[in-house]
Formats: structure tokens, C-alpha cells, sequence
């Protein structure tokens, strides 16, 4: 009878000693499986990096290894940020600043002066081979309001570096007042001049809204630029727009944004700076001038 509480100690044990050995079975198989997912992590790991980099893309579109900052040359880059400079310049209306003072150069303050000893100011635009275009009521005495005006311009002067080039009118328009479709003159130097002769465009469309830039001779401190738009068409083929018309800028240019002269400014509303008036250029204006001779 002493033996037999001895049998359920022995089947104890043995239970025991089963499952010790079944978790560490299952445990050591675990570790092993665990130790072979991350050593095959580790050889994919080494072998991405042995591949090329990845290439870098927006968050739209397909992605391109010719546009991948890693493998994009200068050459193309350049050519990137300049379609995107251009494409800018469109839409905005902007204009480069050399190409601004590179312009700014083609005109000149003018200076004339009567028979009364009065004088007055304004500005002309280079044309090439020492002609110029300005407005007649700069170099010509006209009327205002119907009104006649017995002055005489006895002399005209431009100034280039520094000197008071005398100029002589060889043609004009038919304007018998102010801010009128013939109130153009062209103007010719004896002396040799060293000025970038404009780009005339007579084309062009003046459409609503149509960015434009204007160069004169502002207040006589030299020649400012201000920008602004077109608006419309006036009856007598002038153009309105809004940019300053300021004392003296009359005669100066109006410019597109591909930087040709396109008209210039003759005038504004009365009491208001910002209204101008601009006169557009046309075939006739330039019937004298002969750029390809002395």
C-alpha cells in the first residue's frame, strides 16, 4: 500500500518534463524562424543599396529618371529654368531688367526753346543714323483748345553725354493742337551718336489689358521708366492707358513686352496723371527717315 501514492508523483513528473522539453522545442524553432526573416530583410537591404538610387518625383504625374535631380545635367537645368522664366515673362507681362536698361538708352532729354525766351521739355527716341521721333507740339509751337499760338521754336536741343546736340525738325504730322493723330515730328543730328537704335514694331494690337512700358523724361530728371496697361481705342485712332503722363514724357517711348516701340505717349486727361493718351505707330511717320544712309 506504500507504493501507490508514489504512481501520481511519477506521472507528474513525466507530464512535467514533456512540456519542458515541448517549449523549448517550440521556442528554439520560433528563434530560428525569427533569425531567418531578418537575416533575409538584411540581404535585400544590401542588395537595394547596391542598386541605383531611387528617383525623386512630384506628387503628380509619372515618374522619369531624366528629370531625377541625381542624374539631371547643367546643360538641362538651365534650359528648365529658363522655359519656366520665359513662360513667366508671358504671362505676367514682365520684361527683363537688361533688356529695361539696355532700352532706357535709345532715348534723350529735348530741350526747345522760343522767341519769347521761354523753353520747355520733353523727349525723343533714337531711331538710328541720327534721326529721332518725338511729338510735333515738343518742337513746334501748336494751340491748345482751338486756340492759336504765335510762338516761334527757334532752336531744339538734345542732350547726349553730357552735350546739347542741336536738332532740326525734317518731318511732321498735320496736328494743329496738342494729343492729336499728327502730333509726331522727326528729328535729325549732324554729330555722330553712339545710342542703341530702337525696334519699331507698326503692327501692333494694342489689345485690352496689354502690359506696356514707358520711358521719358519725367519732371526733366531724365528718363524713368513707368509701367501700366492698355485700355481702348478713342475715336481719332489715339490709344488710352493707364501709366504716368507726367510733365515731359511726351515724345518718349511706349514699349511692348518683347521691347519694340510701339507708339508714344502725346498726352493726358486733364487733372488726372495716371490717364494717357498714346499715339501708335504708323508707316507714314517714318516716310523721311533713311536709316540706311547719311
Amino acid at each position: 500500500m506504500s507504493s501507490r501514492p508514489a504512481v501520481p508523483a511519477v506521472i507528474a513528473s513525466a507530464f512535467a518534463l514533456l512540456f519542458f522539453g515541448l517549449g523549448n522545442y517550440l521556442a528554439a524553432r520560433q528563434s530560428a524562424e525569427s533569425d531567418g526573416r531578418i537575416a533575409a530583410l538584411r540581404a535585400e537591404i544590401a542588395l537595394l543599396k547596391r542598386q541605383q538610387p531611387l528617383t525623386v518625383t512630384g506628387t503628380s504625374g509619372m515618374s522619369g529618371g531624366s528629370l531625377s535631380a541625381a542624374t539631371m545635367d547643367t546643360e538641362s537645368r538651365a534650359s528648365i529654368v529658363e522655359d519656366v522664366k520665359r513662360q513667366l515673362q508671358s504671362e505676367m507681362g514682365l520684361f527683363p531688367l537688361n533688356l529695361l536698361r539696355e532700352r532706357r538708352d535709345s532715348f534723350v532729354e529735348l530741350y526747345s526753346y522760343d522767341d519769347r525766351g521761354s523753353s520747355s521739355y520733353g523727349t525723343a527716341g533714337y531711331l538710328g543714323n541720327g534721326y529721332f521721333i518725338t511729338v510735333k507740339h515738343g518742337v513746334v509751337a501748336l494751340g491748345q483748345d482751338g486756340l492759336t499760338d504765335a510762338r516761334q521754336i527757334t532752336s531744339v536741343k538734345l542732350m547726349h553725354n553730357g552735350r546739347a546736340l542741336q536738332a532740326r525738325v525734317i518731318d511732321s504730322g498735320d496736328a494743329k493742337v496738342e494729343v492729336d493723330p499728327g502730333d509726331w515730328a522727326i528729328l535729325k543730328v549732324k554729330e555722330a551718336v553712339d545710342l542703341p537704335a530702337l525696334d519699331l514694331n507698326l503692327d501692333y494690337g494694342f489689345e485690352f489689358a496689354d502690359p506696356i512700358f514707358r520711358l521719358g523724361n519725367d519732371y526733366s530728371k531724365g528718363i524713368i521708366l513707368s509701367t501700366g496697361y492698355v485700355g481702348q481705342r478713342t475715336p481719332n485712332q489715339l490709344v488710352t492707358c493707364l501709366t504716368d503722363g507726367h510733365p515731359g514724357v511726351s515724345g518718349g517711348g511706349v514699349l511692348n513686352k518683347d521691347g519694340q516701340l510701339v507708339g508714344i505717349p502725346i498726352g493726358r486727361m486733364q487733372g488726372d496723371y495716371r490717364f494717357s493718351f498714346i499715339l501708335p505707330l504708323r508707316e507714314d511717320m517714318f516716310r523721311k527717315v533713311r536709316l540706311d544712309v547719311d
